[in-house]
């Protein structure tokens, strides 16, 4: 019997119909499969993944194929978003067996979860001869295979050990050394400027002059790099960093990647000039790239930068909002069986929607052709160039988009991830202050309270929440599938699960959420957030820590895996260990800490090893230690959030801000915020306070003082 027609992940809610007797990740399953004297089959997706579509329609809801796996193999599915602990090691696995990876994922292990076969995709027949070839070497070779697993566990574990040794080491001399306990900042700060100009040097290379981004197809949003150049250009003017930045966000705002009618990017770009999308949207793609996108405009008041920066807010608000305050994770690819298909045009369908002269704009405007730029003649919608005639523009985007909605939409993947939440909350905070948009401060404030209500339960996070219930199979829905089936209830049963019932946050959402909510606090003035961060950091610092400045991605009291997953490098999203850096020394320069200050250098340590080998997973530190290199700036701003003069230097304080700046806003008759205490108004006029690694420059009360206040340091 299928069990999970219980779980709050809408991917495993996707296959709880098949004929696939599925199990969640469990102790249950494991130990059905030793008492069955099986092998395990993992497979390992998420909602919006095509491929993993594909092999359920092939395989998984097939019943001769189901009836295959049900007779030879314990299956369990596995949402990689849900529980990214699990997926970390078996692609670790994946990778080292295979030398590649991806979705969906299919791992054949022992009942004691030690992998012996990995793949991903398999078409039908090659997937039913792969579970029988399995199954006959289980019976036939049992001493070979298990002896297989032991060593590809050893070495894999090993592998792990020694890889974040040689980062943390580095180079002879690349890494940041401990002196007295601690790191100290003029060490730090001319090991940072090194690696910065190297990776700068080192990005230049790679980038692609004619079409933005870097390397060849399929391109991916380059978001944390992004991030470091403008923060790198804002410090030294650098006119290659801004380049790059610059160059890249106007090719992907203007192509496929960017949904030209209602905003949003998709996934990435099969093709080297940012033509045709993989659809799917996610939403860490869009709040790394909406918070991109509004620093561009800060630092070069390009009104590209500015339009897709709040057009990306407005669609995350429309799109992936939901009804309890959150941020859906994301939108399917897919639509009626077909990628695509719901986002694409052809000429006659805009001549039949806008009538032939509008139908005949658009065809010039968005660069669809008769051949078609995607499949089957259709066109995938650009922008190349900005017509002078934007009102007529405007109706043409206003009718197509009330035309597309009569398709079928994606499906969408409505689950609360916390970390994307916080990387989420961050982008809304600011966008809302600096784009005057109040919605977008409101609905950074709903998310960050969901969180704070549902995802913390007992100063731990948990990682996912659907409909205001945190994530992972319920516990009545797993024991009526056991019942049913004769055996013990199969929910997720170690310490990995909060009180809640929820999966386990990791390491990036303890980082990206305090994180989102340090910014919140700055923009609101709400202290608690503040308090709730530092309380975040703590568990990471304790729980996550490795007892040498790094980190892990899993906690101390987490469920025990066959190795402990710590990827200090980044991927799609901001790397536990660069993000957790970014947030301590935020917290750090609020709270007047010194220790917090440390520890965020001690996570940097793998940074000079990450920049040196492959600068673009690196991205993330790399940020972070420009913000180290400029201080970070620490603004109090102080006054009546009544008082227009107040509005005006909160706003100024951060258009202005160099890179990593941290703002606290009060109104001078509390101090909750460190950052704040002793600081009032400056002969009854609203103020603000200007400081740097704790040390403070006199008050200012003008916008044109803090400004001038803000100018980098030399």
């Amino acid at each position: 019997m299928n069990r999970l027609r219980n779980s709050t992940s809408p991917y495993l809610l996707q296959h709880a119909d098949n004929p696939v007797d599925w199990w969640p990740w469990s102790d249950e399953a494991f130990a059905e499969a030793a008492r069955r004297d099986v092998p395990v089959m993992l497979s390992v997706g998420y909602a919006a993944c095509h491929w993993c579509h594909v092999m359920a329609h092939e395989s998984f809801e097939d019943p001769q194929t189901a009836a295959l796996v049900n007779s030879h193999v314990v299956a369990v599915k596995v949402d990689r978003e849900e529980r990214p602990d699990v997926d970390a090691v078996y692609m670790t696995a994946t990778q080292a067996m295979t030398g590649q990876g991806g979705w969906p994922m299919t791992v054949f292990m022992t009942p004691d979860r030690e992998p012996f076969f990995c793949g991903t995709y398999f078409p039908r027949d090659q997937f039913r001869q792969l579970v029988l070839n399995i199954s006959r070497a289980w019976r036939e070779q049992r001493d070979d295979v298990v002896d297989r697993a032991k060593q590809i566990v050893a070495a894999l574990a090993e592998n792990v050990s020694a890889t974040t040794r040689a980062l943390r080491d580095g180079a002879p001399g690349a890494g940041l050394a401990l002196a007295d306990g601690g790191f100290g900042d003029d060490q730090a700060g001319v090991r940072f400027r090194e690696v910065a100009d190297a990776a700068v040097a080192a990005l230049a290379r790679e980038y692609d002059g004619a079409k933005g981004g870097f390397g060849g197809a399929p391109k991916f949003p380059p978001s944390m790099v992004l991030e470091f150049l403008l923060r790198h250009h804002q410090r030294t003017g650098s006119p290659d960093a801004l380049g790059m930045a610059d160059g890249t966000c106007e090719a992907m705002a203007r192509g496929g990647m960017f949904d030209q009618l209602g905003g949003g990017f998709a996934r990435y770009s099969v093709d080297a000039s940012w033509v045709v999308p993989h659809f799917e949207k996610m939403l860490y793609d869009n709040a790394l790239l909406a918070r991109v996108y509004l620093n561009l405009w800060r630092r070069t008041g390009s009104e590209l930068a500015r339009r897709v920066a709040e057009e990306t807010c407005d669609w995350m608000l429309r799109e992936l909002g939901t009804g309890e305050g959150g941020f859906a994770a994301s939108l399917d690819a897919d639509s009626e069986g077909e990628e695509g298909k719901f986002y694409v045009w052809r000429p006659a369908e805009l001549r039949t929607v806008l009538g032939p002269d509008d139908g005949e704009f658009a065809i010039r405007v968005f660069g669809v052709t008769e051949r078609g730029t995607f499949e089957h003649g259709a066109s995938v919608l650009q922008r190349r160039t900005d017509p002078e005639d934007a009102g007529r523009l405007a109706r043409v985007r206003s009718a197509l988009l009330a035309a597309r909605a009569s398709r079928v939409r994606p499906a969408r993947d409505d689950k609360v991830v916390a970390a994307w939440n916080g990387l989420a909350i961050a982008a809304f905070a600011e966008a809302g202050l600096l784009l005057g948009r109040p919605d977008f401060i409101a609905a950074a404030h709903d998310a960050a309270a969901l969180l704070a209500a549902v995802h913390l339960a007992d100063g731990r996070l948990i990682r996912t929440s659907r409909d205001g219930i945190a994530g992972g199979a319920s516990a009545e829905g797993a024991a009526a599938g056991g019942a049913a089936a004769g055996d013990a209830a199969p929910g997720s049963s170690s310490t990995a699960d909060g009180a809640a019932g929820g999966p386990a946050g990791v390491l990036e959402d303890y980082a990206c959420v305090a994180e989102g909510f340090l910014t919140l606090s700055g923009v609101t003035g709400e202290a608690r957030w503040m308090t709730l961060a530092g309380e975040l950091l703590e568990v990471a610092l304790a729980a996550f820590g490795d007892g040498a400045g790094g980190f892990y991605d899993t906690a101390a009291d987490g469920e025990p895996m066959i190795f402990r997953p710590a990827e200090p490098a980044d991927n799609a999203t901001p790397s536990g260990t660069f993000a957790v850096a970014a947030a301590l020394l935020s917290y750090s320069a609020l709270a007047g800490s010194a220790r917090h200050r440390e520890a965020a250098a001690a996570a940097l340590g793998v940074l000079p090893a990450i920049a040196a080998r492959y600068p673009r997973a690196a991205g993330t530190g790399l940020a972070v230690a420009e913000a180290w290199l400029a201080g970070p700036a620490e603004i109090a701003v102080v006054g009546s959030p009544a008082d227009e003069r107040t509005r005006a230097l909160h706003e100024t304080a951060l258009r202005a801000a160099t890179p990593g700046a941290v703002l606290a806003l009060g109104d001078g008759t509390e101090a909750a915020v460190p950052l704040l205490t002793g600081r009032g108004l400056v002969d009854g006029a609203p103020a603000a306070y200007v400081c740097r690694q704790f040390t403070c420059l006199a008050p200012v009360t003008t916008p044109e003082q803090l400004r001038k206040a803000l100018t980098v340091p030399s």
